[in-house]
């Protein structure tokens, strides 16, 4: 009886210290996916017949407060009215893949940017950093529209490898600090 009060104040501690965390991923949320998405690189290749375009080397991304560096990045477009031109759908970065906003960074092997769908993915071995509380995990999904962050332990959303912690989430998270 004595170790499950235990196991119950510390399940009740490790809520308290997420709880006063700041909101991992609330940076982006209502991030602006209609602003203009500007992209250099040192190379580009267009490959028009299959609607996309691939950038290579030193690949950076900026749109409204969020910037995506990568060292390759393939751009999936649509062609629109000629009103319109080219309308990006989607972005797909590898290499040492890093996300910024004002207040958070997290870095990945890959990263998939869904303009449609208003919604980030990191893939491998993904670190989330916002100040000095950190979350580690084999997969985050970012949804701009509310600014939650789901992150799993593994790269496919279940237990798997990809941390290296046995597939499992890890987080340290900064706590008020008062006078001693």
């Amino acid at each position: 009886m004595k170790s499950r009060s235990l196991l119950s104040a510390a399940a009740i501690g490790l809520v308290l210290a997420v709880a006063a965390a700041p909101a991992i991923g609330q940076a982006l949320r209502n991030h602006d996916s209609n602003a203009p998405v500007d992209v250099e690189a040192d190379r580009i290749e267009v490959q028009d017949r299959a609607d996309r375009a691939v950038f290579s080397g030193n690949v950076k991304v900026r749109q409204a407060g969020l910037a995506l560096d990568a060292a390759r990045l393939t751009v999936a477009y649509a062609g629109g009215a000629a009103s319109q031109g080219i309308q990006i759908q989607r972005l797909d970065a590898s290499g040492g893949v890093t996300v910024r906003s004002a207040s958070e960074t997290a870095r990945g092997e890959f990263a998939i940017y869904d303009l449609n769908r208003r919604q980030i993915t990191m893939l491998g071995g993904v670190v989330l950093d916002q100040g000095a509380s950190q979350v580690r995990g084999g997969r985050m999904v970012i949804d701009l529209d509310s600014g939650r962050a789901v992150v799993d332990g593994s790269s496919v959303g279940g237990a798997g490898v990809g941390t290296g912690t046995g597939g499992r989430v890890t987080g340290r998270f900064t706590v008020p600090q008062r006078a001693k």
